[in-house]
């Protein structure tokens, strides 16, 4: 990769458009960037990566638009770049906000990427060439012509020394961290996590296996149950080594015992079975022999129960008798009982009626009756032509109540419209009184706003004031301190020095060799050379206080920068907040932000009071128009009520005179019908009684002349013998089965096999059907127990199978998880007999680290004068740590290594700028090779002497000749005295600016 141009527009602190030409300040090889702190050094190359990546250097968000630059100036970067032989031009813009170019107001500028390239037509003229406007292509072309990540580039290309002096000093985790990103072994951590993984994965298989066995190895346990024994052990957790064949072994032994245990219970069931039917057989004979003699006893006793009911049986026959002679003398019989009923019934009937009379006729005979009745109807007809009258009155009382209460209603509203409307002049002076104040506080409002922005800016200058004035007062004690130490520091450095010229000739002496000729006086004998004071200074003890000197001014002069600038805010702030005390200034704001709250509270009640008044309009058109309406009303009504009034007073005397003591004419009806009803219904009765009555005397007569005639004493006696035909067929079936019954059981006792089973001794039932249970349960529990052996040996047979297939399957697991956990072991430096605990991903860093300090040592070797080498080392880290990245420095004074926490400054510079540029080889190499013709050093030369920054230098012109430019960042004098070409940033109140300077400073 090599720069040409590169062009900024209002980016960073640059507010205008300044343009770098790389061509020209890279003629030599070797460029200086220099210039104050924060003038924008680091920024140039922020810009390059922007312009490669679109994203800055850092992953934290970082702000690109210059603040001093112009509003319409858009923030743009421009680089000119060969990469991998093509040479693009990338312009990029990032999102960020502009002025309306139609109108007020700012909009969103959207980030714009434009890529071109460099070609030649056929004429041989050259051109740029769009290539893609897209964010995603243009990123993804670049990417892939450089071959390496942002992290990358900005590691290999911009050196940024403290971070290496960090990577130098770091231990393995902190290298690890590093070396990762760049290398991008994170790959190496995924196979290492897979491994992992697959081994907790065989390993969750392989438990689950085994877990699966011990529950096989339990149900087996719990089918065998207590009687089974075997003579090997049950598989157990803690004995992982018998969940196989072991475990085989003590489930077939429990097999086979459980077949012979079930040929055993087999025989026992079938010699149950035997004895169990001959039993049976048994029991039928006696059960047999017990019913026949229980049926003869049993005849023997109804028998003798029937000869005591002999002289029943003779009363009913007579009784059936007795029934046959009344039955011809049943209808008289019916026909005197019918009348019997009709007569007691028509004399209740008689009762009832005159119960319900009036007193007066409840004595009246049945002709009476029914003359009274009829003049009660004529009452009734002459009352019902009243009953229209009796309507008309209800209506006009409604209307008169309806009537009332629309008089009411008027009456209310006239007097609810006339009150408001007196009311209403008071309630709008009130409104227009508020809305005059409201609109006041409106008006103090505005102005307490203006005058507390104003008072905001001085507050915030006074603290910035005050915060100044403290800061100069510290500022000025470091300065006097500076300046004191400076002066010491002078005064040594011309101690030293003047100590030193004085003795300048034993210094010399010192170098003198017998026979080489004098630097001062050229002879080459030296009788009596000079000899050295004691305590006398060497040109490095003057070096050393020069430096200390140069180190001081230094120091003095940048806190004398920073109190300039400090008393420059200070007088800008002061000239904004004034002399007043910030303490004043805050308590006159707490009060006008008080006023100004008090001021808006009141101006909001505007808006109320003006809703307010619209309603009140409103309402005074509603009450005018109700006052109207209600008076209107109240007057019609009062004619209609006057009317109506007298038509129902001569109504109510016509109709009370009709009504007599009821509330109704309807009412007066219904009692008149009642009493006409029952009058009626009393004369009917009498007459149906009288008639009942000659009908009994007449039938009862001749019921009683029949009765003597069929041998009855009286008609009573007749009555009382007549039977109904289910009684009589009743008492014919009682005597017929008595008959029956005593005929069946004697036919029994004649029974010659049951007179035999009867001279028999008596048969025991219980006892052989107690036999034959015993037998029937020996049976049951030797079927059961023969039934439960074969089900037990079923279920064995079946778990005994499924037991060998799991142990087979365990097998299988128990060996790869075995291989799985030793490859886990492995990659992460956990195995047995490893000598080193080093992880596959720190396996690979470490390869990447060894090629790293071996492309730093050749420059470290040039760099130390060959002093200083370094070495990668894979020692055992302490505590059991990992191990793999370790870093040591070898000194080859003295032949030993030490840790690189050891060096010095300078040491550390140099070192630090070695690993730098070997990894920088090694990561473009990882990268595809693509070469990076243009690197970046920044800051770290100040801690170099002038031999060793004279060795650095020399590396770096090393680099130079194989075509590499190396830009060195840094603000040291002696570099801009031996680098010519430089590119001087300074930096001003409106923005940086560049200047390429091509002499060397004096």
């Amino acid at each position: 990769m090599r720069l040409h141009h590169l062009t900024l527009q209002a980016f960073g602190p640059f507010a205008g458009t300044h343009t770098v030409d790389f061509d020209a300040l890279t003629a030599d090889g070797l460029f200086l960037l220099h210039g104050d702190t924060g003038a924008g050094k680091s920024t140039l190359f922020t810009a390059i990566c922007f312009a490669l990546y679109g994203e800055p250097p850092v992953d934290r968000d970082l702000l690109l638009r210059s603040h001093h630059a112009p509003a319409d100036l858009l923030t743009q970067v421009t680089l000119d770049v060969t990469i991998a032989g093509q040479r693009l031009l990338i312009d990029r813009v990032p999102q960020q906000t502009r002025p309306k170019k139609n109108g007020t107001g700012d909009t969103v500028q959207k980030a714009e990427t434009r890529l071109s390239r460099f070609t030649t037509d056929a004429l041989g003229q050259g051109h740029w060439e769009a290539s893609s406007k897209s964010h995603q292509e243009a990123g993804k072309e670049i990417k892939d012509l450089l071959g390496m990540s942002r992290t990358q580039f900005c590691q290999v290309v911009l050196l940024p020394q403290n971070e290496f002096t960090k990577f130098l000093y770091a231990d393995a985790s902190k290298r690890r961290e590093l070396l990762g990103k760049l290398f991008y072994s994170d790959r190496y951590a995924f196979i290492e996590r897979w491994l992992n993984d697959h081994s907790r994965t065989t390993q969750k298989n392989r438990d689950a296996a085994r877990d699966e066995v011990l529950h096989l190895a339990a149900r087996i346990h719990q089918a065998a149950g207590p009687d089974l024994k075997s003579q090997y052990d049950a598989p157990a957790p803690d004995t992982a080594h018998a969940l196989t064949g072991p475990a085989l072994a003590w489930a077939q032994d429990l097999f086979q015992a459980s077949q012979a245990d079930a040929a055993t219970a087999q025989a026992e069931a079938e010699k149950a079975k035997k004895n169990q039917l001959t039993h049976q057989n048994l029991e039928a004979v006696t059960r047999e022999l017990h019913g026949r003699q229980t049926a003869h006893a049993t005849a023997r006793t109804q028998l003798n129960r029937l000869d005591e009911q002999t002289p029943h049986q003779e009363a009913l026959g007579r009784r059936r008798e007795q029934a046959r002679r009344a039955q011809q003398l049943a209808p008289l019989l019916h026909t005197v009982s019918t009348a019997r009923t009709d007569h007691t019934r028509a004399q209740d009937s008689e009762s009832a009626a005159r119960t319900r009379l009036l007193p007066e006729h409840a004595t009246l005979q049945a002709a009476d009756l029914a003359t009274v009745g009829q003049r009660t109807r004529d009452d009734i007809a002459v009352l019902n032509t009243l009953l229209p009258e009796e309507a008309t009155l209800g209506q006009l009382t409604t209307d008169l109540k309806r009537i009332d209460t629309e008089r009411q209603d008027f009456t209310v509203q006239q007097r609810t419209a006339r009150d408001w409307l007196e009311q209403e002049t008071t309630r709008r002076t009130t409104l227009q009184a508020r809305r005059e104040a409201a609109r006041e506080a409106e008006e103090e409002s505005r102005r307490h706003q203006a005058q507390l922005e104003i008072l905001n800016g001085r507050v915030a200058a006074a603290e910035r004031r005050d915060a100044h004035l403290a800061e100069i007062t510290i500022t000025e004690q470091r300065l006097a301190a500076a300046q004191k130490e400076t002066e010491q520091a002078a005064q040594a450095h011309i101690g030293i020095r003047r100590r030193r010229t004085e003795g300048m000739a034993a210094e010399l002496a010192a170098g003198l060799t017998d026979g080489a000729p004098c630097p001062v006086c050229g002879s080459c004998s030296h009788p009596a050379p000079a000899q050295a004071p004691d305590g006398h200074p060497t040109r490095e003890d003057e070096q050393a206080a020069e430096k200390a000197h140069q180190r001081a001014q230094h120091q003095r002069d940048k806190i004398a920068a920073e109190l300039q600038q400090l008393r420059e805010n200070a007088a800008g702030a002061t000239g904004e907040a004034g002399d007043t005390p910030l303490a004043s200034l805050k308590a006159e704001h707490e009060a006008l932000a008080a006023q100004l709250a008090d001021s808006l509270e009141r101006a909001a009640d505007r808006g109320t009071v003006e809703e307010e008044l619209l309603a009140l309009d409103r309402e005074h058109i509603t009450m005018t128009e109700q006052d109207s309406v209600a008076t209107a009303g109240l007057s019609a009504r009062n004619a209609s009520y006057d009317t109506l009034s007298q038509r129902q007073a001569e109504l109510t005397e016509k109709l009370d005179a009709a009504r007599g003591t009821a509330p109704t004419l309807a009412a007066r009806i219904d009692d008149l019908t009642r009493t006409a009803d029952r009058l009626e219904q009393a004369a009917e009765a009498s007459r149906t009684a009288a008639s009942a009555t000659q009908v009994l005397h007449t039938r009862t007569s001749q019921a009683a002349n029949a009765a003597t005639s069929q041998g009855f004493d009286t008609l009573a006696a007749a009555e009382q013998a007549v039977l109904s035909d289910k009684d009589l067929h009743e008492l014919e079936e009682e005597i017929n089965q008595w008959r029956e019954a005593r005929a069946s059981h004697q036919t029994v006792l004649d029974d010659p096999v049951l007179q035999e089973a009867a001279a028999q001794p008596a048969a025991d039932v219980e006892a052989a059907t107690a036999l034959r249970t015993a037998a029937d349960d020996q049976h049951a529990l030797a079927v059961t127990t023969a039934s439960t052996a074969r089900a037990r040996t079923t279920d064995l047979t079946d778990l005994s199978t499924t037991l060998a297939g799991v142990v087979e399957r365990l097998g299988a697991l128990e060996q790869a998880h075995s291989t799985a956990r030793h490859l886990a072991d492995l990659a992460t430096g956990n195995a047995s007999g490893t000598r080193v605990r080093m992880q596959l991903e720190a396996y690979v860093l470490a390869a990447r680290l060894e090629q790293v300090v071996a492309a730093a040592n050749t420059r470290l070797s040039l760099m130390s004068e060959g002093r200083y080498t370094l070495r990668h080392s894979d020692h055992q880290a302490a505590h059991g740590a990992r191990s793999g990245l370790g870093l040591e420095i070898t000194d080859s004074w003295t032949g030993r290594p030490r840790k690189t926490d050891t060096l010095s400054g300078g040491e550390s510079f140099f070192a630090s700028l070695s690993l730098a540029l070997g990894l920088a080889d090694v990561v473009t190499h990882e990268a595809g090779g693509n070469p990076l013709d243009t690197l970046f050093i920044d800051e770290g030369f100040g801690t170099l002497d002038d031999d060793t920054l004279h060795n650095v230098l020399d590396v770096l012109d090393s680099l130079r000749a194989h075509d590499r430019t190396v830009g060195v960042i840094s603000h040291i004098p002696e570099l801009r005295r031996r680098i010519t070409q430089r590119l001087h940033i300074r930096k001003s109140p409106t923005g940086s600016t560049l200047a390429h300077l091509t002499e060397a400073a004096e």
